[in-house]
């Protein structure tokens, strides 16, 4: 893949007008409200991971529509807690796996949460198991998720899963292994895309977030990604709407809720963005569109100029532990005060 979209130049200072929906704030409190009436009832029960040096808990919690959302607590071995936390979100068809998979930011000494993502984690099995068994998501849609439920923001399938993110975050906070000061977001493509989503919505649950770290993320300026890119997941909106013809603006509308341009403008947590410059899944204008209108000032972004979708990988993962370090370290621990 050569590079088709903006030069350097032009992303850094690309702008588009993407419109929100005026009631984009009260559609997210009423969701949040909604998803409130439920009883969070979070548990951690230890499991044996096989590692020595990670202990490992498995959690469940009431994401939307109280339905049971799966997750991995990891902490380092013997670890008591409260430390900085770092809670992850994944890509299109991730999950949270084996217990042994994905414990990167426990290694570096953090607690890290990963959670599952209703009814995906088919490319990497092991303990997915968390099933999207909402009303709405049987409503005719392309093979995928991206169109389940996309003519009306109530039933679209985002909803759930963004609702399910913020609940992870009010999960993880009532564990003594968690300082609920210390918390950063992150994620790659879809999980970008979710962790932009959670930034945007925490200051709505009442939350504050010490950062957020999206990698290559999916999910932002929807109407220019269709415009550019014919890949999956994006291309399964295209097909959709080139079946349904009569469900384009109702479609568009949806999307406008859950672009990652209209909720990163909600973001105040400071934020280490990535990108690819070759990038056909999640084209670089649509990941700039959402850097440059993200609500804080202090962000930053590393571009990865011959890379497709996917990124820096461990470069980036280094970039991650140094600014993670660095965010963490500028704030007093809980226990401390």
């Amino acid at each position: 893949m050569a590079m088709f979209d903006f030069s350097l130049d032009k992303l850094r200072a690309y702008r588009p007008e993407v419109a929100a929906p005026a009631d984009l704030v009260d559609f997210w409190r009423r969701s949040l409200e909604k998803a409130r009436t439920d009883d969070l009832n979070a548990t951690f029960t230890e499991v044996d991971n096989k590692l020595a040096v990670i202990d490992t808990y498995d959690v469940t919690y009431a994401g939307f529509g109280g339905a049971p959302i799966k997750g991995w607590l990891h902490v380092p071995a013997g670890a008591t807690g409260p430390l900085p936390t770092v809670v992850q979100y994944f890509g299109y068809s991730g999950g949270r796996g084996f217990p042994h998979a994905t414990n990167l930011w426990a290694q570096a000494g953090y607690a890290h949460f990963v959670m599952d993502t209703r009814g995906q984690g088919f490319s990497v099995g092991g303990g997915s198991s968390t099933a999207d068994d909402s009303a709405y998501a049987g409503l005719n849609h392309t093979p995928g998720f991206m169109t389940a439920g996309i003519t009306d923001p109530e039933t679209y399938y985002y909803r759930r899963v963004f609702i399910d993110a913020i609940r992870a975050l009010e999960a993880v906070r009532t564990s003594p292994f968690v300082d609920p000061d210390r918390i950063i977001v992150t994620g790659g493509s879809q999980g970008g895309g979710i962790a932009i989503a959670a930034a945007g919505l925490a200051g709505l649950a009442g939350i504050e977030l010490l950062g957020c770290a999206p990698d290559v993320p999916f999910l932002c300026h929807f109407q220019r990604a269709l415009q550019i890119t014919d890949k999956d997941p994006y291309g399964e909106i295209t097909r959709f709407l080139k079946g349904f013809r009569e469900h384009v603006e109702p479609a568009l509308r949806t999307l406008s809720y859950f672009d990652g341009v209209n909720l990163g403008r909600l973001a105040t947590a400071p934020a280490l963005f990535s990108v690819a410059l070759m990038d056909a899944t999640c084209p670089p204008s649509t990941v700039f569109a959402a850097y440059n209108h993200y609500g804080s000032a202090q962000k930053e972004i590393e571009v990865y100029q011959y890379n497709e979708h996917e990124g820096g990988q461990t470069y980036q993962q280094l970039a991650q532990l140094n600014w993670f370090a660095e965010i963490f370290a500028g704030k007093e621990s809980s226990a401390d005060r």
